[in-house]
C-alpha cells in the first residue's frame, strides 16, 4: 500500500481536489473555486492522496482574536474512512494550529455526518453548539477539544 501524501493545494488541480472533497463531505455548502482561493489565502489548506487517489483534505483556521482559538477540520471521502487517514490529517492540523499560537482547538462537523461526529468525539472533542446557517436546513455542530 502506498503512503498517504499530503500537500498544500498550490495549483488549480489541487485546489479543485480540495474543493471536491469539501463539497462531497459538506453537500449543503458547495464552494466555488473563488471561495476556495479565498480560503487558501486566509487559512492553511491541505489535500491528501493515496498514490493517485484523492483521499481527503483539511483546513486550519488560525486564531483570529484574543481567544487564541483555532479551528481544525479534517475531511475524508467515504471509501477511505476508518483507515487512519483522518487521524493523520487531524494530527498535522493540530500541530499547525498549536504552532500558530492556539491555546484552544475547535472543529465543526455537519450534523448528518455521523462518521465525522464519531471521529471528533473519539479524538476528545465535546459539543459546544449547534446552529443552522441562513438558507440551510441541516445544523452544524461546533466541538471543542477537551
Amino acid at each position: 500500500m502506498s503512503e498517504l501524501r499530503i500537500r498544500r493545494p498550490d495549483d488549480d488541480g489541487a485546489l479543485r481536489d480540495w474543493r471536491y472533497v469539501h463539497n462531497t463531505v459538506i453537500p449543503t455548502h458547495h464552494l466555488s473555486m473563488g471561495d476556495v482561493r479565498d480560503r487558501a489565502e486566509r487559512h492553511h489548506l491541505e489535500v491528501a492522496y493515496l498514490g493517485d487517489a484523492l483521499v481527503g483534505c483539511s483546513t486550519v483556521r488560525p486564531p483570529a482574536d484574543d481567544t487564541a482559538t483555532a479551528t481544525v477540520i479534517a475531511r475524508v471521502l467515504g471509501p477511505h474512512r476508518r483507515r487512519g487517514f483522518g487521524g493523520q490529517l487531524y494530527e498535522r492540523g493540530l500541530d499547525r494550529a498549536r504552532a500558530s499560537g492556539a491555546k484552544a482547538i475547535e472543529t465543526v462537523v455537519l450534523a448528518t455526518n455521523e462518521d465525522g461526529l464519531r471521529f471528533a468525539r473519539k479524538h476528545g472533542f465535546v459539543e459546544i453548539e449547534r446552529y443552522v446557517l441562513p438558507g440551510d436546513t441541516v445544523p452544524y455542530v461546533d466541538l471543542r477539544l477537551s
